[in-house]
């Protein structure tokens, strides 16, 4: 439970932009949430465990990846203040997990787990809604990147990058970029000298 003296303005702010719910809703669904400090470095999740939390990003720059059949790891997305993480699949269906879930800056999170989530759809109903709405924004974004993938060049889903999420490139390494979009470090930096010489 979060402690009414505590600043949940963030999270507020997105709930409420959401759907608008009254102060009572709110006061309910504070009392099912909880609140973590996450050191760089530090893990959200490993594979083989089951994601028993949602994450609201107060503050922060976490990394959600899986490792490869060659021991690489493959960057799925990266998430900062005001996203959501969480393995929705493990979470839902309480099974192990595949993916990794790690800080990458000191962060600071509100989550909720799986038996105070269901408390509160059946407490204030128009939650689930909420969380619908969440869910088709993060299946959105996911179609994009697919698209990308299949569809554009390198230097193409490189661009998009910088584009759709400018905050990010200024808080994770090249070679995590790089690994987001499927490529080696050394091929990242041929595509951003390549972009640096047409001044783009």
């Amino acid at each position: 439970m979060i402690d009414e003296a505590f600043d949940t303005s963030t999270i507020d702010s997105y709930v409420q932009h959401c759907l608008p719910f009254s102060d009572e809703e709110m006061k309910i669904f504070h009392s099912l949430l909880q609140y973590k400090i996450v050191k760089k470095k530090s893990f959200l999740l490993q594979q083989g465990e089951v994601c028993e939390f949602e994450a609201f990003i107060k503050k922060g720059c976490i990394k959600t990846y899986y490792i490869d059949d060659k021991g690489l790891e493959v960057i799925l997305y990266f998430a900062i203040e005001n996203w959501w993480i969480g393995d929705i699949e493990s979470f839902v269906s309480q099974a192990s997990s595949a993916l990794f879930i790690e800080a990458l800056e000191d962060s600071e999170i509100f989550y909720i787990n799986y038996s105070n989530k269901e408390k509160l759809f059946k407490e204030v109903p128009k939650f689930e809604r909420m969380f619908r709405l969440m869910t088709q924004r993060a299946l959105s974004v996911i179609q994009h990147r697919l698209i990308d993938t299949i569809s554009k060049t390198t230097d193409e889903r490189y661009l998009n990058f910088l584009k759709r999420y400018p905050q990010i490139p200024q808080r994770v390494a090249q070679h995590q970029i790089a690994s987001y979009l499927g490529v080696t470090p050394e091929f990242l930096s041929k595509i951003r000298a390549k972009l640096a010489k047409h001044d783009i």
